[in-house]
């Protein structure tokens, strides 16, 4: 939720508070109290708030929580992350051109327990499940949507311990998005477009009596001057002509970090269900030191449990464990594993060929 509405809520409570509180009497002084914590605001100017804050009509609160956009100014007090790719001040360009210079795998691990719309404050369970696959979610389509995979075609990225089915799922969906809001089929929903003057006839002619009294506010709202969107195409920084470029732009370039028991994992070579038969790039990166693996001998059994259960493959298993992380760095600079155990298998998977 961004904060300007409640922060504005609070101070006309605030301001308001001194003649209510008196007419309240000491009890509006008293400082609430949620589970045993005492908030930082009296009981009176809460109320107050959550008064204001519901009187404050819908529309508004639209436009108080895009006030970044509208006035830059304001974006301390604005709840916002900046997600590297889209809508971001900043121009990473040159950090990613440097990673490829370098031979470098941008990997990221992140969460955003302490930012999420839905919190708990009782449940570390709740609040923690999902947490990381959302933050995750949250850089993979401002990197993507903000054309980073088109700018960059030999980048990789990597996102750590936050799973594979968020990734089918965005994949899967902007694909479908992109079906119905590209630069050319969106012109078909475009304000703009539309023929008022034969709307106001039909409504003429099948409206009741009550539609018929006001045709000419009616006509007033669908000719009003629309703000648009700009560019029209959200999709533009991508320059995608095909759905399928979608998966040239994805696929090779997204790499996911997965648990060994996470059962889901298999999703992520299910070419029957992906579009386009896409295999995303799922790696064995189980978290050994943590709370969920207490036993350092398990995980290496439990990922090869989804062979012996039939949801992988034994080339789904290779790809899973060896090829994509291979892929992953020595795709980005063929010598990252000179010197280490497996350098011999590592040349011979890259003398075989690999994205």
């Amino acid at each position: 939720m961004h904060a300007l509405p409640l922060l504005l809520a609070l101070a006309c409570a605030a301001a308001m508070a001194p003649a209510v509180l008196r007419a309240l009497g000491a009890g509006g002084h008293t400082k609430a109290n949620y589970r045993g914590r005492e908030l930082p605001f009296p009981l009176g100017v809460l109320t107050l708030a959550a008064a204001v804050l519901a009187l404050i009509p819908l529309e508004l609160l639209q436009r108080l929580a895009s006030a970044r956009l509208l006035h830059p100014e304001l974006l301390p007090i604005v709840n916002w992350l900046d997600t590297y790719g889209l809508d971001s001040e900043h121009d990473y360009d040159p950090f990613w051109a440097k990673c490829v210079e370098l031979g470098v795998a941008p990997v990221s691990h992140s969460g955003i327990i302490y930012w999420r719309a839905t919190r708990s404050t009782s449940s570390f369970m709740y609040n923690h499940l999902n947490a990381i696959a959302h933050a995750h979610e949250s850089l993979c389509k401002s990197l993507f949507m903000g054309g980073v995979t088109r700018r960059f075609p030999t980048l990789k990225f990597a996102f750590l311990e936050g799973g594979v089915g968020w990734a089918c799922g965005l994949y899967a969906d902007m694909i479908g998005h992109w079906d119905k809001r590209n630069g050319t089929a969106v012109r078909a929903l475009d304000p703009a477009e539309l023929d008022v003057e034969r709307l106001v006839q039909l409504l003429d002619a099948y409206g009741d009596d009550h539609v018929r009294a006001h045709l000419d506010e009616l006509r007033a709202w669908f000719t009003r001057p629309d703000p648009g969107r700009t560019p029209l195409d959200e999709w533009s920084a991508c320059a995608i002509e095909t759905a399928s470029e979608i998966r040239d732009l994805f696929v090779p370039h997204f790499y996911f970090g997965c648990e060994a028991d996470d059962p889901i994992n298999a999703w992520a070579f299910a070419e029957h269900v992906n579009p386009f038969g896409a295999r995303l790039r799922a790696m064995f990166g189980s978290d050994i030191s943590h709370w969920d693996v207490p036993d350092m001998a398990a995980p290496v059994h439990e990922a090869y449990e989804a062979v012996e259960r039939g949801t992988m493959s034994e080339r789904d298993f290779r790809d899973f464990t060896f090829t994509n992380p291979v892929s992953l760095h020595a795709g980005m600079n063929p010598r990252f594993f000179e010197g280490t155990p497996c350098d011999a298998a590592v040349a011979q998977l890259l003398a075989a060929g690999i994205e």
